[in-house]
């Protein structure tokens, strides 16, 4: 049996006027590796905004492990709580510059928890090593490869233990082995923390490779029009739209 992590049900969610999607929804089961796919202008990043607190809905509802995050009944503390059981990968990494890969791991640590500092500097330790970047406590993120920044703001994004991480588009800027060696570490880290992924990306090899299951975002009709395994829908794709997308418009 599985169980729902994220249940999202009516989304609509606009710019001013400008509907950006209408009448979205979608489960996230435990230990999924959830892929949000669409083409270019479609919303996937505005989705996982407001998935993550940041944006919020014109209207619709979304259930974080089994509590209200938007819709009735949901607070912007409870979303702040609920928030600190997710870890977030932003696009670039979202490192700051000045700070070393270890200080900028221990910033959530130093902020939401009650470590003191050698604990901290120890969990610091361990989530580094746990990305493959053990050694790397002191460099600064411009003296380290595009690869290496997204692994060290993934072990940011585990540094306080989350259930659920939300990656925006990882693999942006990568080339295809330091792409798959990311999909890898994403996979092992779902495997061994059993840890559910949420994940925007348009990259076929990362969706094929590690995605259990999917919704396609439609720019044209603004809403979800195919859900499922992303290896099952290119074997049965719903529509041409999705086929096209899946195949790259391959005959």
């Amino acid at each position: 049996m599985t169980e729902a992590f994220l249940e999202i049900s009516g989304f609509t969610v606009a710019y001013g006027e400008n509907i950006i999607m209408h009448d979205v929804g979608f489960s996230v089961n435990k230990e999924d590796v959830f892929i949000i796919m669409g083409g270019s202008g479609c919303g996937k990043s505005t989705l996982l905004s407001v998935l993550t607190g940041l944006k919020e809905p014109v209207e619709g509802t979304e259930m974080f492990a089994g509590k209200p995050f938007w819709g009735k009944g949901a607070t912007k503390s409870d979303r702040d709580a609920l928030m600190r059981r997710a870890g977030i990968l932003y696009q670039g990494g979202a490192l700051w510059s000045s700070m070393t890969l270890a200080e900028n791991v221990a910033l959530p640590l130093e902020q939401y928890t009650n470590l003191s500092a050698a604990e901290i500097k120890d969990v610091v330790a361990l989530k580094l090593d746990l990305v493959g970047l053990g050694g790397f406590q002191n460099y600064y993120p411009a003296e380290i490869s595009g690869g290496m920044k997204k692994r060290a703001g993934l072990a940011r994004a585990l540094a306080l233990d989350p259930e659920i991480v939300f990656f925006d588009e990882p693999s942006a800027g990568l080339d295809p082995i330091s792409s798959k060696n990311l999909d890898d570490l994403i996979l092992q880290i779902k495997e061994n923390l059993h840890t559910t992924i949420v994940m925007v990306t348009h990259e076929l090899p990362s969706i094929f490779a590690i995605g259990t299951n999917s919704i396609y975002l439609d720019a044209a009709s603004k809403t979800v029009i195919a859900q499922g395994n992303p290896k099952e829908l290119l074997q049965n794709p719903p529509n041409e739209t999705l086929k096209h997308f899946l195949t790259r418009g391959e005959k």
